[in-house]
């Protein structure tokens, strides 16, 4: 499917950049985040090196899961301003060549819908099968006793947000309640998604993150209805909106763009590959320690290699792969970790093949704290999601509320990293990150896409040697996150003659086609 339908060319040196909204900037001082917060941050965005936006969802919600339990897609929350407000902003991101993802909840709403409400009567209406319901009250797998139809709701997430009936591929005719795909009861849903999407594109988006993207079909134990549907709704889109994208949260790079989506994203869930990277809890015994960002030097890089080009390799040239630092449901890289360490894990994550995403505040380094309280049903989430962090002013520069009203408590050191002290040191985690994303820019070989070559990858030894090529062009990456030393030969037949960024890595020429590589203790070097 996707070898017939071309890519925007913007994607392929896509930076991306994930806001979470209500914790970012606020401007009216009720102690959260809002539209107008967004926009006045934009040319600090623009100076990251991010062309792309992502934003968690800002539609009319009782955000009983911070906005993921939509209650109407067509409106603003109040508490992010208004309509107006959000046009502003798509106009302000154009001046600045900026584009806009919005986060499209599409398996599920709120339970405080119009449609589920009216789903809910006893009585037959137009929205009575937009969403699964059985007819038996003690069906497993299903809330009953809520409404005045018999039977209960399917959930696709907490209890209060009810699954919308995309149709099921596999009809069991034990379920007389079950409808396929292709009913008409099923295809009405699957126009209020497409109706949803035309809205938001009309008015100057330019794509969505799609949450939980394989969950609509259901008893699709082979993916068959779930890839006919979004192949289906590709092709629409991309018919009437060739340059958007849509991302997908499905963690199976490979069956998310045989589906239709632009990109996918490797992260702690699906396919995994993140966790390889970041920490690995498949490992009994080995705990958090045994990722290849670890200190300890037993890294298993050839794990997430494993994993990574079994993705990759099917499809580089049809979509791309998302890597993220962090996201709203991820523990951020900082927690025990030193901001040397940051260094190397943001090298590498700017110079693979992939799609960089940056979580707001991991371009500063800021930290985790587990004992966060809940908010909004994040529970251990709601420590990724805490006030972005400006400058030293009161509540870290990102509101006038008193600390009581804040969405989240900010870190509350005196030593917390700030934007406004990062931006002022060359030798910053903010400054790295501008250099980064800049040499990703100008050197064809890092861009999205292209070749990754690993020269030297063996578990628990380092550093790790990796090739970048693209368009004739090559650059040499090594990356040693471990607190020790080293010293290899690789071996080329690139000359690797100039040293575009280094820290604590020594390259030099050993004999023809063999090149020494010192690394220091938690180092990288970009060479071309």
């Amino acid at each position: 499917m996707s070898t017939k339908v071309k890519n925007p060319e913007w994607l392929q040196d896509a930076v991306i950049y994930q806001l979470y909204p209500q914790s970012y900037n606020d401007t009216n001082g009720d102690g959260i985040g809002d539209l107008k917060g967004i926009i006045e941050k934009l040319d600090y965005i623009k100076s990251i090196g991010v062309n792309c936006v992502w934003i968690s969802p800002i539609f009319e919600s009782p955000f009983l899961d911070a906005g993921y339990d939509v209650s109407d897609f067509y409106k603003i929350a109040k508490r992010y301003g208004s309509l107006d407000d959000f046009k502003e902003l798509i106009k302000e991101a154009k001046k600045r060549e900026i584009k806009i993802l919005l986060d499209l909840v599409a398996g599920h709403t709120s339970w405080e819908h119009p449609w589920f409400k009216e789903s809910c009567k006893g009585e037959n209406n137009t929205y009575s099968d937009y969403y699964i319901w059985c007819n038996s009250r003690r069906e497993n797998g299903y809330i009953a006793g809520w409404g005045n139809r018999n039977g209960g709701y399917m959930n696709n997430f907490f209890f209060h947000q009810a699954a919308l009936n995309y149709g099921f591929q596999n009809v069991d005719e034990n379920c007389p309640w079950q409808i396929s795909c292709d009913d008409p009861r099923a295809l009405a849903v699957h126009q209020e998604l497409r109706n949803v999407i035309t809205y938001w594109m009309d008015l100057g988006v330019d794509g969505f993150r799609v949450d939980m993207a394989e969950s609509l079909i259901k008893n699709d134990p082979d993916g068959v209805g779930i890839k006919k549907f979004w192949t289906d709704l590709r092709f629409w889109f991309n018919s009437d909106y060739p340059n958007g994208v849509l991302i997908s949260e499905w963690g199976n790079p490979t069956n998310a763009i045989e589906a239709g989506f632009h990109v996918d994203f490797m992260h702690h869930f699906g396919s995994l590959g993140w966790w390889e990277l970041f920490r690995d809890q498949v490992t009994p015994g080995d705990g958090w320690d045994v990722g290849f960002f670890s200190r300890s030097g037993k890294g298993c890089i050839e794990k997430f290699l494993t994993i990574f080009n079994e993705h990759y390799q099917r499809i580089n040239g049809k979509g791309y792969i998302c890597l993220p630092s962090a996201n709203h449901d991820i523990q951020r890289p900082s927690f025990n970790r030193s901001g040397r360490e940051l260094r190397v894990i943001q090298a590498l994550l700017l110079t693979m093949p992939t799609i960089p995403l940056i979580y707001y505040g991991d371009e500063i380094g800021m930290r985790y704290y587990p004992d966060t309280p809940n908010k909004e049903g994040g529970y251990h989430r709601s420590a990724s999601r805490t006030p972005m962090q400006w400058d030293d002013s009161d509540n870290a520069g990102f509101s006038t509320a008193e600390k009581d009203k804040l969405y989240l408590p900010i870190d509350v050191k005196n030593d917390r990293p700030t934007v406004s002290k990062q931006d002022k040191d060359e030798s910053s985690l903010l400054n790295l990150i501008r250099k980064l994303t800049q040499i990703r820019k100008e050197i064809p070989a890092l861009e999205n896409g292209g070749e990754l070559i690993p020269l030297y990858a063996k578990d628990k030894k380092i550093p790790f040697v990796y090739l970048r090529e693209n368009k004739n062009n090559y650059a040499m990456v090594v990356v040693n996150p471990s607190g020790n030393d080293g010293e290899i030969d690789v071996k080329t037949d690139k000359i690797i003659g100039n040293t575009i960024l280094s820290e604590g890595v020594r390259v030099t020429e050993k004999e023809k086609g063999v090149w020494t590589i010192k690394v220091e203790a938690q180092s990288f070097g970009i060479y071309i």
